[in-house]
């Protein structure tokens, strides 16, 4: 989920055993759809000039089958500057949203404040990824939209993104949900290293991701009624989005699992990519978090750590935009 979960803008049911259905505001169809009764707001893209706007937006279709697209978030002053000699060129961050795979959109108004303060603190360039939702596209959709959307972007077909994006300096950053797509992207990414010369990732930003498996951890035990994110949510988000007749320690869900897992980290280690992983005590998820960075440093990948105390899944961390700073500087 993004900087608050979807659910903290609902009502506020007992969190005591609370029906996943009705927590999240959704009603299930004969069909396997869902009916999202909550209708989160979108922003439109804007880039006019006489908006008093720190950023200049706009979307860009990738692939109009599918309804993807990225919306692009510039700094104004690259835009605005008049010297003759064009701005230094900023880091790329692609970012996926969260929201269980079921919510929310790369134009939803409540991830707004959180690209902004990023882009700004950080500073960076965004580009945030409209993928497809579950159930009605199921997992790896997310994932091949990703994949796809990186292949799109390392052409650099939209004038943003060839004249002020660093492509030598990009990485793949999302929150929940959001982190479980940038992390299997990145392992995809790896695995194709020779294609992706033109767009050098040099890292992977997982906030709070979006993982779990068929045994509870304990993080998972003790906030099982967590008001934020109540344990029989998340079990609602991914039955309706792992494939049909998976369970939780299928690899999309649980990254301890998979064939040729072995061989997909050292493919991360030789692609060099870094990768940082951040998630708070307060969150069920982040015995997982916590794992999951294990595993990669066991394995040889460079892994820097930031969990916090408190807070919960969905929060965002007063030290988070700093450490993510702290990261894109120092690859």
């Amino acid at each position: 989920m993004p900087e608050q979960t979807a659910a903290s803008t609902m009502s506020n049911p007992t969190v005591d055993n609370p029906d996943p259905y009705k927590f999240l505001n959704l009603a299930s169809n004969p069909d396997g759809t869902i009916t999202r009764l909550t209708k989160f707001p979108d922003s439109p893209a804007t880039c006019d000039p006489n908006l008093p706007t720190p950023f200049f937006t706009k979307d860009v279709p990738i692939n109009q089958s599918n309804n993807t697209w990225v919306r692009i978030f510039l700094p104004r002053h690259l835009l605005d500057h008049s010297s003759a000699t064009p701005p230094a060129k900023l880091p790329l961050v692609v970012y996926f949203h969260g929201g269980g795979f079921i919510l929310l959109s790369a134009a939803s108004t409540i991830m707004d404040d959180f690209y902004v303060n990023l882009a700004t603190q950080v500073p960076v360039i965004i580009a945030s990824v409209e993928y497809r939702l579950a159930p009605e596209h199921r997992l790896p959709a997310a994932y091949e939209d990703a994949v796809e959307a990186l292949h799109f972007i390392k052409t650099a077909p939209d004038n943003w993104l060839r004249d002020y994006a660093d492509l030598s300096n990009c990485y793949l950053m999302g929150s929940s949900a959001g982190g479980n797509i940038a992390y299997h992207a990145g392992l995809r990414a790896a695995a194709e290293a020779d294609d992706f010369h033109r767009l050098k990732i040099r890292g992977l930003i997982l906030h709070q991701p979006f993982f779990s498996g068929a045994q509870r951890s304990r993080s998972e035990s003790r906030l099982e009624n967590n008001p934020k994110l109540p344990l029989s949510s998340s079990d609602l988000m991914w039955e309706l989005s792992l494939p049909m007749g998976v369970d939780r320690d299928h690899e999309y869900c649980n990254p301890m699992v998979g064939d040729g897992l072995s061989e997909k980290l050292d493919q991360l280690k030789a692609a060099g990519f870094r990768v940082l992983v951040a998630g708070s005590d307060g969150d069920l998820l982040i015995d997982r978090q916590m794992e999951v960075a294990k595993m990669l440093k066991e394995n040889g990948v460079e892994v820097v750590e930031h969990f916090g105390e408190g807070g919960y899944h969905g929060v965002i961390d007063k030290d988070l935009f700093a450490v993510v700073k702290s990261f894109t500087s120092s690859s």
